[in-house]
């Protein structure tokens, strides 16, 4: 069975785009092992991430994240049982934050800023399938 979990959480401490380089890299080798694709975003020390697969893998690696010490406020925004995944040609896409429009933002929140505390898992569902559709993910498998 399938499964799509979307959560996000605040980085503990600051991290550099060397270490957000390793994180990728560790999830684009592990990941096919595991059969979970997905995205990851890192904006402001924000993490919001997608994990598409099946059911105990997913939930085996959230459960991995959440107690992960670098790691503060995770919380689930979205879990569902999926018939296909949405992101099944990533290993672990990356949302590439400087080529968000403003106004795609502005659709789904009140201010221009990515924030997933302040809207609906639901809305923030919507603005990664509204990113994926405008290129705004890279990193195939």
């Amino acid at each position: 069975m399938l499964v799509r979990l979307m959560y996000c959480s605040r980085a503990t401490s600051a991290i550099d785009t060397e270490e957000l380089v390793g994180i990728l890299r560790q999830s684009r080798t592990q990941n096919p092992e595991r059969g979970i694709t997905g995205v990851l975003c890192l904006s402001r020390g924000i993490f919001i991430q997608v994990l598409e697969g099946g059911r105990a893998s997913v939930n085996a690696l959230y459960n991995k994240i959440a107690s992960d010490p670098r790691h503060a406020e995770v919380t689930l925004l979205a879990y569902e049982e999926i018939a296909e995944r949405r992101f099944a040609g990533w290993s672990m896409g990356q949302v590439q934050t400087n080529r968000l429009n403003p106004a795609m933002l502005l659709k789904y929140s009140e201010t221009a800023t990515l924030d997933p505390y302040a809207v609906s898992g639901e809305a923030t569902a919507a603005l990664f399938e509204e990113m994926m559709a405008s290129a705004a993910i890279m990193g195939q498998s």
